[in-house]
């Protein structure tokens, strides 16, 4: 049986996975960040912020605490602490009829939280840009 795409996604997050990331996203998604007025569109730009997004995010403390999803979409719940702030989130997922991932918003809270994540994933998006 084949894996859902939130399946797989779980399994990509887990594992920090970039090849099978990029192997998930349609080549026309859209990327809406937290801190970004305007999407991201195209595979290239999406891997760009989720990648840094998986450094950024990613530790110990992340976790998913709750998950509603239908056919083709999802929210996932998450909390991370970083840098002492509790952050909670929302990663809404939508995919398409061959489980490629089509849009991808990101949510964050409380507002210290969006600031400090703004600082962070411009450092080292400037730093991957470079």
């Amino acid at each position: 049986m084949e894996s859902s795409t939130i399946e797989k996604w779980h399994q990509i997050v887990a594992e920090k996975d970039l090849i099978k990331l990029n192997e998930l996203l349609d080549e026309n998604v859209v990327f809406h960040s937290p801190v970004v007025h305007t999407p991201q569109v195209g595979k290239k730009d999406t891997m760009l912020y989720l990648g840094a997004a998986f450094k950024v995010f990613f530790d110990d403390s992340f976790t998913y605490v709750r998950e509603i999803e239908d056919d083709y979409n999802a929210m996932l719940e998450f909390t991370v602490e970083i840098d002492g702030i509790i952050i909670n989130g929302v990663d809404m997922i939508r995919w398409n009829n061959a489980g490629k991932i089509t849009e991808f918003k990101v949510m964050l809270r409380p507002l210290k939280a969006v600031h400090l994540i703004h600082q962070k994933m411009g450092e080292l998006l400037e730093a991957l840009k470079k």
